[in-house]
């Protein structure tokens, strides 16, 4: 029996290190040709200014069709959006996501559509939540 688990040991740690270099190649390749295209389709959508924001810090701002409002998205795909004030201070934080899972790019830029065109149904769907101090 020890010999079993041994011989299954060996097999599971094999597994993992084969796991493991499969990661890390997957990794070091970069962004996906998927994230990659999500990326190029949000930078063709984003004002020159907004295209210029994201380029230099990772984010930018749209302003709420309804409410005037300025919110930052932030790159990613969840709790990327706060609500932001006159001089660049954080409100709050907004959360909505489509349902489908889909690369950051994409998740962003329809969040900016949907903020531009109707945030009130952008925010009767989102989650709020309170922003670390970073954002």
């Amino acid at each position: 029996m020890f010999v079993q688990l041994s011989s299954a040991f060996v097999q599971l740690s094999s597994a993992a290190r084969w796991l493991r270099g499969l990661w890390e190649k997957f990794q070091s390749a970069g962004p996906s040709a998927t994230e990659a295209r999500g990326l190029e389709l949000l930078k063709e959508w984003l004002s020159p200014e907004q295209l210029a924001q994201y380029n230099a810090n990772g984010f930018f701002d749209v302003t709420g069709c309804d409410s005037g409002k300025r919110y930052r998205i932030h790159h990613g795909a969840a709790m990327n959006i706060v609500e932001i004030d006159d001089v660049g201070g954080v409100r709050t934080g907004w959360c909505f996501i489509p349902k489908a899972c889909i690369v950051a790019g994409d998740v962003m830029l329809a969040q900016k559509i949907f903020l531009e065109t109707d945030e009130r149904g952008a925010l009767a769907i989102a989650k709020n939540f309170r922003p670390n101090s970073r954002s």
